[in-house]
């Protein structure tokens, strides 16, 4: 396969999964800001625009609204929604020989019918949307594409930024620790508490559902999933010839943050939640990197604000 399209691939899977974990972080934060009086606004809205990568001047005064138009609507930035979509269909018009005429026209459809503004009684319909037609992205890829090379480069770019995106939904768990979003409201956002619930059978504690979204080897939006599942399609990429170790910096960085989230006790990750959803972040980044240089290096890598700090 060539590089160029590889490349594409691997951010369209990326692109994707990055406007619909964002769409979900969003309705579960500002919706806690319009519902509690007691969060205080500006300081809960930077923290959020800082765990999503967006640099704010310190001197602005930040509100709900402000949020939404950075991280949804605004073309220009790199963290929003909007610039993940278009993202998402510029790399389907470079890989447009081997994407599927289905998946290109909804990448450009959904482009096309991306708002360049939502008001403030229809933001949790518009987030609903995005989830929507992200799935009928994947659904589309899942169903239709063989699974030789070019599905392997697009569920290795979607299972990083996963784990990127759930990493940074449970960092945003502490921004607000008193009044920040309950685990069920967590767990809901991402489609997970039916599963929860058939796991554990009873009412969501800190410890069970952090240790579902982190650790769960069945969910396929856990962190240890999405991990696990990059693993496996780098070696489908490229089968293990190695004797001894691993010598792919890429593999070994996701191992390393594998195993130490799976050997690690959950109650020492939950002692400090943000310092490990930092760790599965640079993590992720330093893959992600390391795939480019070994698979794509003719190009600069797309990336949001501060993705490899």
């Amino acid at each position: 396969m060539l590089s160029r399209i590889a490349e594409s691939l691997f951010w369209i899977g990326r692109y994707i999964e990055r406007s619909d974990g964002t769409a979900r972080i969003l309705d579960v934060h500002l919706q806690l800001l319009l519902e509690d009086p007691w969060i205080e606004e500006n300081l809960a809205c930077r923290s959020l625009l800082s765990v999503m990568g967006a640099e704010i001047p310190e001197d602005t005064e930040l509100t709900r609204a402000d949020v939404l138009n950075i991280l949804a609507v605004d073309r220009t930035q790199p963290a929003s929604i909007a610039y993940s979509l278009n993202a998402a269909r510029e790399n389907a018009r470079r890989a447009r020989e081997v994407i599927s005429t289905e998946l290109w026209e909804v990448l450009n459809t959904t482009r096309a019918r991306m708002p360049r503004k939502v008001s403030s009684d229809k933001v949790h319909e518009f987030f609903g949307w995005v989830r929507e037609r992200s799935a009928l992205a994947v659904g589309i890829i899942e169903s239709a594409t063989s699974r030789d090379e070019a599905w392997s480069f697009f569920t290795l770019g979607r299972s990083i930024e996963r784990a990127d995106m759930t990493a940074r939904l449970l960092a945003t768990r502490s921004l607000t620790e008193a009044s920040g979003p309950s685990w069920t409201t967590i767990l809901r956002s991402v489609g997970a508490y039916e599963a929860y619930l058939r796991t554990y059978r009873g009412v969501p504690s800190a410890r069970n559902a952090a240790e579902f979204l982190l650790l769960d080897r069945l969910f396929p939006r856990s962190i240890l999933f999405s991990v696990t599942r990059a693993e496996q399609c780098m070696r489908d990429i490229e089968p293990r010839t190695d004797r001894v170790g691993v010598s792919d910096q890429a593999l070994r960085l996701l191992g390393q943050i594998r195993s130490e989230l799976e050997f690690r006790p959950i109650a020492e990750i939950l002692d400090d939640l943000t310092r490990h959803m930092d760790d599965v972040q640079q993590a992720t980044s330093a893959a992600s990197e390391a795939i480019r240089q070994r698979y794509f290096p003719t190009n600069a890598a797309p990336s949001w604000v501060r993705e490899n700090s």
